[in-house]
């Protein structure tokens, strides 16, 4: 089937669903369905509509339909020697472009590069009523009022259906280390907000278990001044890489503990903030503002925690029987909550996509 006649049949599809009040749940490889509340209705498969649309490595700008995957965007970057710079997780070969972006989700790179919605640039949508919506372009300097193409990032398919998106690149740095050093928790926080005070090329960083990682990247004079600067003990570079993607993927076997009736929390905090004093089994990154807490504390307990911290808490997966009933997003102040259900109202008004994936009512 051709492009445009796939858009076609979503179209009459999304307004026979609006009509009757039916849910649509917009799904690309289904990588991520396990991240969010709850799954309700009938599967819209995206990856028909797949294929790199505009690319020119000058400009460091990739365009791709939505159900391109997303080892093919990649694929097409490293043959450049460019990637996506906020380093998004697959979870899964059958990850694509549009769930990536619509998951929100980055990986160790991101207090050095920035956020997925940092680079998109430019996205088409369908909304609830079938109709095929511009947003932004393809150059980095396109956007002039409210930017709309960034709103589709961390939505989970809320908003409407992800068609296309363009996105920014960077280059692959030229040079990479990994260095270790063995450290409490303590120490380790006060050290990551002190070299982040320094113009070093950090690019990563974790804590687990009395070892702290930190990945440098850049040109080679650079990292060879913060190797030596730094001191500690440089990682071989296919553990580091090894390390780095369990990290993203979730594959280390920090991430495999979590046993029934346990959650695996994602807690944003000030980077400055003391290793939490909990029990479980905790990880930190992002030069201490994500903290990975695998516990069988509820989730007020758990909250309140984070709020006491300075920031909030997120249920990102669940053992057997764990209890998901508080909500896996913290509840939103009621200003914020209402431009979300404004925005919702906007683009979805008969509340067909995706239903219940970000709130409960919502």
């Amino acid at each position: 089937m051709e492009e445009d006649d796939i858009v076609a049949v979503w179209s009459e599809r999304i307004r026979s669903a609006s009509a009757e009040g039916r849910a649509v749940r917009i799904r690309g490889g289904g990588t991520k369905d396990w991240y969010g509340q709850s799954l309700e209705g009938d599967i819209l498969d995206t990856r028909a509509h797949r294929g790199i649309i505009a690319y020119d490595p000058a400009e460091l700008v990739i365009t791709a339909r939505a159900g391109t995957p997303l080892l093919e965007i990649e694929a097409a970057l490293a043959e450049h020697r460019q990637m996506l710079a906020f380093e998004p997780p697959h979870f899964g070969p059958q990850a694509t472009l549009g769930g990536c972006i619509a998951a929100g989700i980055a990986g160790p790179r991101r207090p050095s590069a920035g956020a997925a919605r940092d680079f998109v640039l430019g996205a088409v949508i369908m909304n609830g009523h079938g109709e095929t919506l511009h947003f932004g372009g393809q150059v980095v300097k396109n956007v002039a009022g409210y930017d709309v193409s960034r709103l589709m990032a961390g939505s989970l398919g809320t908003l409407g259906l992800i068609l296309e998106l363009s996105v920014k690149v960077l280059p692959l740095p030229v040079a990479e280390a990994t260095l270790k050093f063995d450290m409490n928790g303590t120490d380790a926080v006060r050290k990551l907000n002190e070299w982040g005070g320094h113009p070093l090329p950090i690019t990563a960083s974790a804590w687990r278990n009395g070892t702290l990682a930190m990945r440098l990247a850049g040109a080679e004079a650079a990292v060879k001044s913060a190797r030596t600067s730094l001191g500690g003990e440089v990682v071989d570079a296919v553990e580091a890489e090894r390390f780095w993607a369990g990290l993203r993927e979730q594959t280390d076997p920090f991430f495999s503990a979590i046993a029934p009736g346990h959650a695996l929390w994602r807690l944003a905090l000030p980077s400055i903030t003391e290793p939490l004093q909990l029990p479980g089994a905790q990880l930190m990154e992002w030069g201490g503002a994500q903290r990975w807490w695998i516990t069988d504390a509820d989730a007020q307990t758990v909250r309140i925690s984070a709020k006491q911290a300075g920031g909030h808490a997120t249920i990102f997966r669940t053992g057997h029987g764990f209890d998901r009933s508080a909500g896996v997003f913290t509840p939103l102040p009621a200003p914020l909550m209402k431009i979300h259900r404004g925005l919702k109202a906007a683009f979805d008004p008969a509340r067909i996509f995706n239903r219940g994936r970000l709130y409960p009512d919502f």
